[in-house]
This record gives C-alpha cells, structure tokens and sequence, in this order.
C-alpha cells in the first residue's frame, strides 16, 4: 500500500485580483519536518490558507496527510492545527477558556477540551498562566499560547507561520525547542519562515518559494551546497536514456506534472549541452526556461531580510 503524503500540489495557482501570490506549484511532500522557506511576499501565508479552505482554489489541485482540499475540507480542518502569524485571541477571556473554545470548534466535545487545554497549555509552559486574561500575556505568551490552540485537538498536521515571528532570543530558542518535540512525538510539522536558521534548526527538507514560484524543494543542507542554476524542462518522447544521460553529466532532475521536469544545471555545464544531448538522443525538448534565481542568490535573499 503506497504510503499517504503530507502534501500533494499539482498546478496551483492564486491572485488576489490581477496580483499572482501563487503560480503553477505543482510538489509532493513525503511525511517528516519541512520548511516552508521564502522571502517576505514569497506567497507562504497564502499557500497554507489555501491548503486550510481559507482561500478557495482557483486553479489546481491540493491535498493534505491523503484529504483533498476542495472536497473534504471538513476533515482537513479537524486533522490540521494551525497557528497564525497574526494575533487570534479574544479580548477578555483567560487562556484555558480561549484554547479549550478552539478545541471545540475543532470538534471535541466541551468537558474533553477543557482537560485538554489544561495540559497543552502546562506543555507550553503556559500552566501558572492559564487563567490570567490573555489580554496581559506578553508576545512571547501570546506566541505559546497561538501553538497551544494549534495542538489542543490533538492533530495530525500543525501548520507553523512564523511561529518565530516577535519573539526575543530566549523566546525564539524556546518555541524551536517546542517545535522539534512535538515533531518527535511523531506529529507532522510545517513551520513556514523567513529566517533560515529556525528551518535549520527544526527542519530536514525544505520547500523553497519565490516570487509565487516554486524555486526548489528536498534536503536542506545538499540544496545549500549546490552551485546549479535552475530551469524548467518539458519533454515529447522516451525520456528515460536522455534523464540518464543528464544525471550522467552531474544534473539533478525532478519530476513535475505530466511531461516537466525541474532540472538543477552545475554552473560548469552549458545549457547547450542539454540540446546536444537530446539530439543524441531524439527527444524534442518543447520548453526550457531558467528560473529568475540561482539558488545561492534565493538563500542570500532569505539570509539578508533576517538580518
């Protein structure tokens, strides 16, 4: 029985009016910590709005731990929990109420989320806090008190944005801390970031965006050392001795929808060797693109907004 994946895109695409957030992101993402790694605009915050239902798909098709999207949203929100960038508490209740109310707008029933909220609350190290009205909490209590209601209905999936994002050193260490636990209970984690270092520190594989586009995808630190520029390649006709020939030559080759494929070029190989190749081969290429960044300059760009 083949294994059900975190994430399944294919296609998607999403413009709030004529203004592109996501274009044509089509990946699979096997069970495990991962990244979502961008600048600031990449299209992050977006793409798990869509994969929630808070957005509606405009084009594409999207899953989540085997649910669709579109069809069983539903199920989707019962087995995610997400925490927000932005601020999502009430004014005037304290933070058991607050996170046991989130339990049960997730489904669970009251006296069930009210002993929930208890103990992920203690987890956080929100315990001696947890009937003090959230309105005085601090950033950081606000930050661990967001991953609380993330976690209280015991979910499959926890969707991370910026989880981060405010917090002084300690804080920050505190919550990654937090973060890599939950992680190694077994619970799927996607913590979605600016900062390089906090994926780093949690996460092995990385989905890299830019611009909306997907720039590149898989192991964290093999895609830090590699100096390969990125294009994307179409294919008519058997493929397979053309593939080989290429990863032959040092390239690294990702299957996208029907007939694409990622291609990474190390920088001392000319693209004209790819056309010389297919003609060795009889393969017509019918679309070969560079991507608008190297890698290097993605990583230079997510590295010079931290600081």
């Amino acid at each position: 029985m083949e294994e059900i994946k975190a994430l399944e895109l294919k296609n998607v695409s999403y413009a709030y009016g004529r203004i592109p957030a996501l274009r044509e992101i089509t990946l699979s993402v096997d069970k495990g910590p991962i990244g979502l790694l961008g600048p600031n605009g990449a299209g992050k915050s977006t793409l798990l709005r869509l994969l929630l239902g808070f957005l509606s798909l405009q084009k594409g098709e999207a899953r989540v731990m085997g649910y669709d999207v579109a069809q069983e949203t539903r199920r989707v929100r019962q087995i995610v929990g997400y925490m927000p960038e932005d601020e999502s508490y009430i004014p005037g209740i304290d933070g058991v109420t607050l996170t046991a109310l989130l339990g049960e707008l997730a489904g669970m029933p009251r006296q069930e989320a009210m002993k929930r909220a208890h103990d992920v609350l203690f987890y956080v190290g929100l315990g001696e806090s947890r009937y003090r009205l959230v309105d005085t909490y601090s950033k950081g209590m606000r930050q661990r008190l967001k991953l609380a209601q993330a976690l209280v209905h015991d979910p499959q999936l926890l969707l991370l944005d910026e989880p981060t994002s405010g917090l002084d050193p300690q804080g920050r260490e505190e919550i990654l801390a937090l973060i890599k636990d939950i992680a190694a209970h077994g619970v799927q984690v996607l913590v979605s970031s600016h900062i390089l270092p906090d994926i780093e520190e949690t996460c092995q594989e990385v989905i890299i965006l830019h611009q909306g586009r997907l720039a590149a995808q898989g192991n964290l630190q093999q895609l830090k050392q590699l100096d390969f520029s990125l294009y994307e390649l179409k294919l008519k006709g058997e493929a397979e001795g053309f593939l080989a020939k290429l990863q032959q030559q040092g390239c690294r080759l990702e299957k996208m929808e029907e007939g694409f494929w990622r291609l990474y070029l190390p920088s001392q190989l000319s693209a004209r060797v790819i056309f010389k190749l297919a003609v060795e081969e009889k393969v017509q290429i019918r679309h070969f693109v560079r991507s608008q960044s190297r890698l290097e300059d993605l990583f230079a760009q997510v590295v010079g907004e931290e600081e």
